[in-house]
C-alpha cells in the first residue's frame, strides 16, 4: 500500500494555533471487526494495537485535571478494546460526555449483545458510521451484508430510546464513496431521514457529514486509480477561509493507543506529533505524551499542518462534527 504522508509534508495551508481545550479524542486501537475502503486508520480485525489499562488511567485522571468536557472514543471499534466500559464509566462519573464513533455492527457480534444497554444506560452519545441509505453503496465501502447489520443495530438503537430521548443522542455520519466533496449537509440529512424512515422505521438526530481525507487506505487507493492530485486540487480549489474559525484542531487534542498526543486524528495517522512548546516539557522529543501535559497550557500552541487540512476546509467544512458551516 502506498503512502501519501511525502506528499502532504509541504503545503501553503494557513497557520493556525490552539484555544481552550475542550476535546479530548482517544483512539483506543486499531483492533475493528470491519477493514472499510475509506478508513483513514486502516483498521481490521488483524490489527493488535490497543490502549493499556494504565494508559486508560492516565486519561481518566487527564480528564478529572483538566475538567475536560467532552471525550470522544475511536478506533477501529473503540468498544474492541478491554477497558472500554470501565473508561467511559469513569468518564460519565466525573460529569464528562462520552462519545462513542461506533461503526454499529459491534453492537450484535459475539460477546457484544449487551453493549447497546450499555450505552443508552450510561447516556452515552453515539456518532454511527452509514456512509449511505443505499444498501449498494454501504456494502461497496464496508463490506457485504454490512448495511442489512448496520440498520439491525440502529433499529436495536432505536427500541432503547436512542434517536427519540433527548438524552439518548444518535448522530449517523455519511462518507463519500469516492472522490469527491459531501453534498450539503442539511439536505443529506433530509433524504436521509425520510428513506430510512420510511424503509426501516429508523429515526436519529443529526447526519454528520465528512469529508475524506488523502491518507492511509483512501490515499492509497487514490493513488492506485492516478486521482491523488485531482483529489488535492478539488480540496485546494474549494478551499474557505471562513472555515478557518471553526476546525476542530484548536479545541481538541488528540491521543493515540500509546497514549501519544496529536492535533488531530488525521496527523496521528501520518505520525505528525504535536509540535509543543513550553518550557515545562521537552520541547526537542519527537512525542509528547499525555501525562506530561496535565498542568501545561496549550492556548496559542502552533497546530501541525499539511496538505490534507485543506480537507476540513473545502467547501462547507469537515470536522468530527460534520459541516462547519451548517
Amino acid at each position: 500500500m502506498r503512502d501519501t504522508e511525502p506528499l502532504l509534508r509541504c503545503t501553503d495551508f494557513p497557520a493556525i494555533q490552539r484555544q481552550t481545550l475542550e476535546i479530548l479524542q482517544v483512539n483506543l486501537g486499531y483492533l475493528c471487526n470491519l477493514s472499510c475502503t475509506h478508513c483513514h486508520v486502516n483498521a481490521g480485525p488483524k490489527r493488535t494495537e490497543l490502549m493499556s489499562a494504565e494508559t486508560v488511567d492516565t486519561v481518566i485522571e487527564f480528564i478529572r485535571h483538566r475538567g475536560i468536557r467532552l471525550l470522544d472514543l475511536t478506533g477501529g471499534a473503540p468498544e474492541m478494546n478491554p477497558h472500554f466500559r470501565r473508561l467511559v464509566s469513569a468518564a460519565r462519573a466525573l460529569g464528562c460526555e462520552v462519545i462513542d464513533r461506533c461503526n454499529l455492527t459491534i453492537l450484535l457480534e459475539p460477546g457484544y449483545e449487551d453493549l447497546a444497554e450499555f450505552l443508552a444506560d450510561n447516556k452515552v452519545h453515539v456518532v454511527a458510521s452509514l456512509p449511505c441509505y443505499e444498501e449498494a453503496n454501504v456494502n461497496e465501502q464496508r463490506g457485504k451484508g454490512v448495511y442489512q447489520s448496520s440498520i439491525e443495530a440502529l433499529q436495536k438503537l432505536n427500541s432503547l430510546g436512542y434517536g427519540g430521548d433527548p438524552e439518548l443522542v444518535l448522530d449517523l455520519v455519511y462518507n463519500p464513496n469516492g472522490a469527491f466533496l459531501p453534498p450539503a449537509q442539511q439536505m443529506l440529512q433530509a433524504d436521509y431521514q425520510s428513506r430510512l424512515k420510511q424503509d426501516h422505521g429508523v429515526v436519529f438526530n443529526d447526519l454528520l457529514t465528512i469529508t475524506n481525507m488523502p491518507i492511509s487506505r483512501f490515499g492509497s487507493v487514490l493513488l492506485a486509480h492516478g486521482e491523488f492530485d485531482d483529489y488535492l486540487r478539488l480540496l485546494k480549489d474549494n478551499f474557505s477561509e471562513d472555515n478557518l474559525a471553526a476546525v476542530m484542531c484548536k479545541q481538541l487534542l488528540s491521543v493515540d493507543w500509546q497514549g501519544r498526543v496529536f492535533d488531530c486524528d488525521f496527523n496521528q495517522m501520518l505520525d505528525w506529533p504535536s509540535r509543543l512548546q513550553r518550557d515545562s516539557i521537552a520541547s526537542d522529543r519527537r512525542y509528547h505524551y499525555l501525562r506530561d501535559l496535565m498542568e501545561v497550557a496549550l492556548e496559542e500552541q502552533p497546530i501541525v499542518i499539511g496538505e490534507h487540512c485543506y480537507g476540513c476546509t473545502a467547501g462547507q467544512g469537515s470536522s468530527c462534527g460534520g459541516a462547519l458551516d451548517s
